[in-house]
């Protein structure tokens, strides 16, 4: 066990010295693994990301991106950069999934996308590395891979894999044309934590310049939660608002961008949990593909353009597992 590590126990006796024991904490769908300390007079929280130096550099430096942008993240209180150990600032255990269904729920919305656009309004060129054409595809190229071949065992034509590429060229061309901002890249429910200044935002480490519509695709359009399509519509437009005022571009069609985007993640993360499951024996994510197939029935239904894309995706064998 990660917790059982002599290094890990070395280091925290040092940084940490009057710790009790490490409480497991569910981690997200990488490799990295967390764990709540009950120090007092409050609890931390530590990252344990083995050979991932790069990451708990990129945790530092988005996380200060985020402070001086005005969200609130958790403080960075001693690390190991070389074996990939840092403790953390505990935002504390009532995260944004847990309230959704609550009466607080309008509130903390309203907070989430307050948040967000102060995170977009700092963007500053040449700061975090692109969110790319070449990125956003080889995402795409995810879904054939793991999800077409590996879960449903089909294996495409040529011309089956010449249609899926022009359907993906359009996704990838239409994001690239949106304007660039700073994007958390899962800015969702359960990396919101509800706190005292709220959101509380974690799990920041992959943040890239991107697609204006990015973040609002993965607050509204959620893993493992969903808004009616009446919420969605009134959280989106709220967003827009308050973005406009602030000073951040937009596309002219903004429903339509968030439509294609969110096909495009939404065809992604089918293909990364199917990887989840094959590769890193944790199928618990794929359980929740129902709610991807409902979103991109929305999301590619309402578009001539992709209609061949939808045509195409019509054509799988369902799973048989």
């Amino acid at each position: 066990m990660i917790s059982d590590n002599p290094a890990l126990k070395d280091w925290l006796a040092q940084v940490a010295p009057e710790a009790g024991a490490l409480e497991p904490i569910a981690g997200d769908a990488g490799s990295r693994a967390y764990f709540r300390l009950n120090t007092k007079p409050c609890p931390r929280v530590v990252m344990v990301a083995p050979a991932q130096r790069e990451a708990c550099q990129a945790y530092r430096q988005v996380g200060e991106l985020m402070t001086q942008a005005g969200l609130h993240v958790p403080q960075v209180l001693a690390c190991d950069l070389d074996a990939g150990l840092m403790l953390l600032e505990d935002l504390g255990h009532h995260d944004y999934l847990s309230a959704l269904d609550g009466p607080d729920a309008h509130g903390l919305m309203d907070d989430a996308i307050d948040a967000l656009v102060r995170w977009q309004a700092a963007t500053r060129p040449d700061v975090l590395a692109p969110y790319d054409g070449k990125r956003l595809a080889d995402e795409l190229d995810l879904f054939p891979t793991w999800y077409v071949q590996r879960h449903l065992g089909y294996r495409p034509d040529a011309q089956w894999v010449e249609r899926w590429s022009e359907g993906c060229a359009q996704l990838v061309a239409a994001a690239c044309e949106q304007p660039q901002v700073w994007v958390h890249r899962d800015y969702m429910a359960r990396n919101l934590i509800v706190s005292a200044p709220n959101p509380g935002v974690i799990d920041f480490q992959d943040a890239l310049m991107g697609p204006v519509t990015y973040d609002v695709v993965s607050l509204l359009r959620d893993a493992f939660y969903s808004f009616s399509q009446t919420e969605e519509a009134l959280w989106i437009a709220r967003y827009a608002e308050r973005a406009r005022a602030a000073g951040i571009a937009l596309p002219t069609d903004c429903q339509r961008a968030v439509d294609w985007m969110g096909a495009q993640r939404h065809l992604k993360v089918l293909g990364i949990f199917a990887r989840l499951r094959y590769r890193d024996q944790k199928p618990r994510y794929l359980e929740d593909a129902p709610r991807f197939w409902g979103y991109l029935h929305r999301e590619l239904g309402g578009y001539p353009e992709l209609a061949d894309l939808a045509a195409l995706l019509a054509e799988l064998p369902e799973p048989s597992r």
